[in-house]
């Protein structure tokens, strides 16, 4: 019998060796659904680039054994920046409570504190995501803050 590998592309080139998959290869890729914990903080730089940070929640719903253990949900918190043209749309459009799918890599940093000791902080660096949150849901947060005409030319559904 022969083994059945199964490879997901993601932009990258897999190498093959005599029908091997070469061990040098390596995948850092990140999906995430969850929700945003707080406003993002959205800082623009002279060259015209600009960074958005947010939390995002992930939850893993609490369950019973079969022999009754309750098990609790789990809710694990996520360092989130997006930067250039992601960050630009995150300002716009994603507030605190929006659920979002993301799609991005993981960087791990350190720094140092204010007392001098090395700090570790690990990121999710978005390239892809899309707004899960209801359209009407959208609409009714930004509808107070745009004109009549702005408000049908960012969200023509809103009449349906």
């Amino acid at each position: 019998m022969h083994p059945i590998v199964i490879l997901f592309n993601f932009g990258s080139r897999f190498n093959f060796k005599n029908h091997k998959l070469d061990t040098d290869m390596s995948v850092n890729r990140v999906i995430l659904v969850g929700n945003v914990g707080q406003d993002p903080r959205v800082k623009y730089f002279d060259t015209g680039s600009a960074v958005a940070t947010f939390p995002l929640a992930t939850t893993d719903r609490g369950y019973t054994l079969a022999n009754g253990t309750q098990i609790p949900e789990r809710t694990e918190w996520h360092n989130i920046v997006a930067s250039n043209r992601l960050a630009e749309i995150v300002d716009k459009y994603v507030h605190k409570g929006d659920k979002l799918y993301l799609e991005g890599k993981i960087r791990t940093r350190s720094y140092s504190d204010q007392s001098g000791a090395m700090r570790y902080i690990t990121e999710i660096y978005v390239d892809n995501m899309e707004m899960l949150s209801p359209k009407t849901a959208i609409w009714q947060r930004e509808k107070y803050s745009l004109s009549e005409e702005e408000s049908i030319m960012r969200f023509p559904w809103k009449d349906l």
